[in-house]
């Protein structure tokens, strides 16, 4: 099969961009559009998405999302030249990535990309889906950028790469967790920082030390926040199988643009919205109903599983069960929040509750009204 020599770049973000800079370093004659008209300067740029693709052995698309890249090869699909190949490079779902695979049949080549921006010069992994002719004639161009893995479909190959996404949004809230728990403690960043460096997360936070050490967006991000957290979307979407990092990433405060490090330096949440929590712990420590009337609205209620029946207590009949003393065995009993995610003007929590020799799991769901956070109901299960 004979290499492409003419490659035409649509889409000139930041990967976009070290793309055709590098494809251009290694010889081929590149052109590049972006709809923003910003190309760089190693790269012969066009105007036009026609022009651009009709001189082209090969189109490579480094497009933002699934309905950029169908919307962009939706316009140039007449333009093709006879016998050129459409490499895509996005992340999208395995759904976006089959339809052009079904439409364009051996002249497409599915191809998401792993690693950031300065991997494009020879280190990124390349998950492959293409016919074996196809793929080998077009292997040169893909090899130029990184390590080819050849993978049996285009759905596989979206699938696998939102895999590896999710994998990379897991380790920067892992971080964050860490980091959240130091700040508590009152350990300084720059010692626990060192001392991460040592574990398992070490090659991320050495990489990213610079946005770690303060929380500072400055700087050129080589993974964006914005670009994650709609990949999470995406296999969350595909899967029905709820994804936290998904969550995580998308609820961080940080610009879109920052790079994914920032948002393992987002503080915890506030004391207002933990309060209610507080005041919920003090109630059963105490056995004093009056901090469960701070805790909740009025109108809450608390709901589960008691001796098999569902049971729904509202606020009054819940009170009514504490005597205004603490528990004989108050000192041996434990409770901790285990995880609070907050989404605007409302947020979910869960603890655990350790009781003598019972253990519960309550789940709380709070709303923010009139400025202060208040627990609108809470489920529990106990655990036998």
């Amino acid at each position: 099969m004979t290499t492409p020599h003419t490659i035409a770049v649509l889409g000139l973000g930041r990967m976009g961009r070290a793309i055709a800079t590098r494809l251009a370093s290694r010889g081929w004659d590149v052109v590049g559009w972006t709809r923003s008209g910003r190309t760089p300067d190693a790269v012969r740029k066009t105007s036009d998405p026609h022009d651009a693709v009709a001189k082209a052995d090969l189109v490579l698309l480094a497009l933002f999302d699934g309905p950029a890249c169908r919307e962009v090869l939706d316009d140039v699909r007449d333009s093709l030249r006879a016998g050129a190949v459409v490499v895509n490079t996005g992340t999208v779902s395995p759904a976006e990535a089959s339809e052009p695979a079904r439409r364009l049949g051996p002249a497409y080549v599915h191809a998401p990309v792993l690693g950031s921006v300065p991997a494009a010069a020879g280190a990124l992994r390349i998950l492959a889906a293409a016919e074996q002719d196809t793929l080998d004639r077009v292997r040169p161009v893909l090899e130029a950028l990184g390590t080819v893995r050849h993978v049996g479909d285009a759905s596989t190959a979206a699938a696998l790469k939102l895999v590896a996404n999710s994998g990379l949004a897991g380790a920067v809230l892992a971080l964050r967790d860490s980091l959240r728990h130091a700040d508590a403690l009152g350990l300084p960043r720059a010692e626990v920082l060192d001392v991460l460096e040592l574990g398992r997360l070490g090659g991320f936070v050495t990489c990213r030390g610079s946005f770690l050490a303060d929380g500072s967006a400055a700087g050129t991000a080589e993974f964006t926040i914005g670009a994650p957290a709609k990949d999470m979307a995406l296999p969350a979407a595909a899967s029905s199988v709820p994804l936290r990092s998904a969550v995580g990433l998308a609820g961080s405060p940080a610009d879109a643009e920052a790079d994914i490090a920032v948002a393992a330096t987002t503080p915890a949440a506030k004391d207002g919205v933990i309060e209610p929590l507080r005041a919920y712990i003090r109630g059963h420590a105490t056995g004093d109903a009056a901090h469960f009337r701070e805790a909740f609205l009025p109108g809450a209620h608390i709901e589960g599983i008691r001796d098999g029946v569902f049971v729904s207590w509202p606020l009054d009949e819940y009170c009514a069960l504490f005597r205004g003393r603490p528990a004989p065995d108050e000192p041996t009993r434990s409770r901790r929040v285990d995880a609070l995610d907050v989404h605007g003007t409302v947020a979910t929590a869960t603890m655990t509750l350790a009781h003598g020799a019972d253990t519960f799991t309550d789940v709380f769901l709070l709303v923010c009204a009139d400025g202060r956070w208040r627990i609108a109901n809470k489920a529990y299960h106990r655990h036998p």
